[in-house]
C-alpha cells in the first residue's frame, strides 16, 4: 500500500462524509430499538438506492434487515452494518451531565448511528473508486436489524445470506483506534417456564403448587453448579415473571431467562444441558412442569489473524483520528463526569499506552488478540466468511457503551472526523484485499482450519422465528 493509494481513499471518503453525517445524525435523532428500526432502514435504503445499489429487503424474514449490492463480477467486500439504539438512554447531544430528551426515551449509547454511518461511507466510497479504476468486485453492504439482543446477523446468517461473501469487514465507535482482535464469548439464551397450580397460599397451601418456587430452587441449583463448570463459562440469569403480586395466591405460573456463555458455543451447548436438568430437577421436586423455550443467540467470534495483520498495517499507516483543540476541550470537559476507575480500566482494556489525563486517543493502539467478556452476533457472521473488526476513536476516553455519555457524544464533531477516519480504512483494506487474491484464500483456509472443517451451526433453532417477520408487518 502506497501513499498515493491511502490518499485515494481519504479522497473518495471525504467526498462522501457530509451524506454520511446526514445518516447518522438521522438514525440519532429517531432511536429504536431492535427489530423496529423502520426509519433507520429507510434512511439508508433511500441513499444507497440513489447510489446505485440494488436493494434486497426482509432479508431472513426481518422488515428491517436488507443488503444493497453494486457490482457484477469479482470478489464479494461485505461491509456490517447495525443501526438499533438502547432503551432508557434518552440524551442531549453535546451535553456534559445526563440531561435525557425524553424521559424514559431511547438513545444510541453504542454509537450504531455512528457505526451504520461510517459503514455506509465505506462501501459508497469503495464503489467510487472501483467505478473509477474499472476495478472489479461486487461491494455488498448489510443492513442488520437488532444487535442489542435480538441476533440479527444471526438470524441472517442461518437463512444464508452470508455465503457467497468472500470477507467480511465492521467496525465499532470506541475511545481507540485499534483491531478489534478478540474472541468474544458465545451466548444461549433460554427461557424456562414452569407452569404450576394455583391455590390459597392460607387456607388450602397443599392444594397448591408453587412455579415461584420451582424458579428459586432451579436458580439455587444453578448456582452450586457454577463450581462444576469449565473456566470461562459464565451464567446469568433474571426472573422475568415472579407469578403475580399477591402472596396468598401459590403462585401457577413464573419464568426465568438464562444466558449461558463460554469461550466456545460447542461449550456452552453442553452447559445448557447441564442448566436444563436443573431446571427438571427444580420441576420435579415442586410437582410442576417446565417448558424451556430456546430464545435468541449468537456464536462466539471466530478472530482471522490474516486479515488482522492486514488491517493492522493499514491502521499504522493512517495513523491516529487529527482531533483539534475544541475537540479535546469538549472531551476534558465531559471526563469530569467520568470516575478514575472508569478512565483506568479503559485504557486497561485496550492496553493503551497513554497518559490517563490525555482526553482522545493521540496513537493507534498495538494489535493483540484478546477475550472479550460481552457476545455479538458479529460470531455468527465469522464462522460463515473470514471477519475482520476495526475500533475506530471518536470518543473521550473512559466513555464506556450503554452510558449517556456515549450517547451525547453521537453527534460531535470529533465523532464525525473517527467516522471517517474508520471509513477511509476499511475502504483502503478492501482495496488491498481485492487486489490480492492470495489473501482471501489464505483467509478462508484459517477459518475452516479454526472452525475444525466443521460446517456452521446456527445456534438459534430452525423453529425460532425473529418477531418482526416481513409477513407480521405487511398483515
Amino acid at each position: 500500500m502506497s501513499n498515493t493509494d491511502i490518499q485515494i481513499a481519504l479522497d473518495a471518503v471525504a467526498q462522501r462524509v457530509p451524506e454520511a453525517v446526514r445518516i447518522s445524525e438521522g438514525v440519532w435523532d429517531t432511536p429504536e430499538l431492535c427489530f423496529n428500526e423502520h426509519a433507520a432502514v429507510a434512511l439508508q435504503i433511500d441513499y444507497l438506492e440513489k447510489q446505485g445499489f440494488r436493494i434486497e429487503r426482509n432479508v431472513a424474514g426481518m422488515a428491517t434487515a436488507f443488503t444493497a449490492e453494486v457490482g457484477e463480477e469479482g470478489p464479494v467486500i461485505a461491509f456490517l452494518g447495525e443501526y438499533d439504539a438502547l432503551p432508557s438512554l434518552s440524551q442531549e447531544a453535546g451535553a456534559v451531565q445526563a440531561k435525557p430528551v425524553v424521559a424514559g426515551g431511547n438513545g444510541h449509547g453504542c454509537g450504531h448511528n455512528l457505526l451504520c454511518g461510517g459503514t455506509v461511507l465505506a462501501a459508497v466510497a469503495l464503489k467510487d473508486i472501483l467505478a473509477s479504476k474499472a476495478i472489479k468486485a461486487r461491494v455488498r453492504y448489510y443492513g442488520c436489524p437488532a444487535e442489542e439482543g435480538g441476533s440479527g446477523k444471526t438470524f441472517m446468517a442461518r437463512a444464508g445470506a452470508f455465503d457467497d461473501a468472500d470477507v467480511a469487514l465492521n467496525w465499532h465507535p470506541a475511545c481507540f483506534t485499534a483491531v478489534k482482535a478478540y474472541q468474544s464469548l458465545a451466548v444461549l439464551r433460554v427461557k424456562f417456564r414452569f407452569q404450576g397450580q394455583a391455590s390459597h397460599a392460607s387456607a388450602a397451601p397443599h392444594l397448591g403448587r408453587s412455579a415461584l418456587d420451582a424458579v428459586e430452587l432451579m436458580n439455587v441449583g444453578s448456582n452450586y453448579l457454577r463450581e462444576h463448570i469449565p473456566p470461562g463459562c459464565q451464567l446469568h440469569y433474571a426472573i422475568t415473571d415472579a407469578g403475580g403480586p399477591f402472596p396468598n395466591v401459590v403462585q401457577a405460573q413464573a419464568e426465568v431467562i438464562y444466558y449461558i456463555r463460554s469461550e466456545s458455543v460447542v461449550d456452552a451447548s453442553t452447559l445448557q444441558e447441564r442448566v436444563e436438568q436443573v431446571a427438571q430437577g427444580a420441576a420435579l421436586m415442586t410437582g410442576t412442569r417446565v417448558e424451556i423455550v430456546p430464545d435468541y443467540s449468537c456464536s462466539n467470534v471466530i478472530y482471522n489473524s490474516v486479515l488482522d495483520e492486514l488491517l493492522y498495517e493499514h491502521i499504522q499507516r493512517f495513523g491516529e483520528v487529527e482531533f483539534d483543540d475544541d475537540d479535546r476541550a469538549y472531551a476534558t470537559a465531559l471526563r469530569r463526569s467520568f470516575s478514575e476507575e472508569q478512565i483506568r480500566y479503559g485504557l486497561e482494556k485496550f492496553q493503551a499506552p497513554i497518559g490517563k489525563d490525555e482526553p482522545l486517543s493521540n496513537r493507534v493502539i498495538p494489535r493483540a488478540a484478546q477475550l472479550w467478556a460481552g457476545s455479538s452476533d458479529v460470531g455468527d457472521v465469522s464462522w460463515v466468511t473470514p471477519t475482520v473488526s476495526l475500533y475506530g476513536a471518536c470518543y473521550a476516553i473512559g466513555t464506556e457503551f450503554h452510558t449517556w455519555q456515549m450517547v451525547t457524544q453521537g453527534k460531535s464533531p470529533a465523532a464525525h472526523k473517527g467516522m471517517a477516519h474508520a471509513a477511509a480504512i476499511m475502504v483502503s483494506t478492501a482495496l488491498d484485499i481485492i487486489a490480492r487474491p492470495q489473501t482471501v484464500r489464505q483467509a478462508k483456509s484459517e477459518l475452516l482450519e479454526k472452525r475444525g472443517h466443521q460446517p456452521y451451526r446456527c445456534p438459534i433453532p430452525g423453529s425460532l422465528q425473529p418477531p418482526m417477520a416481513a409477513q407480521d408487518r405487511a398483515a
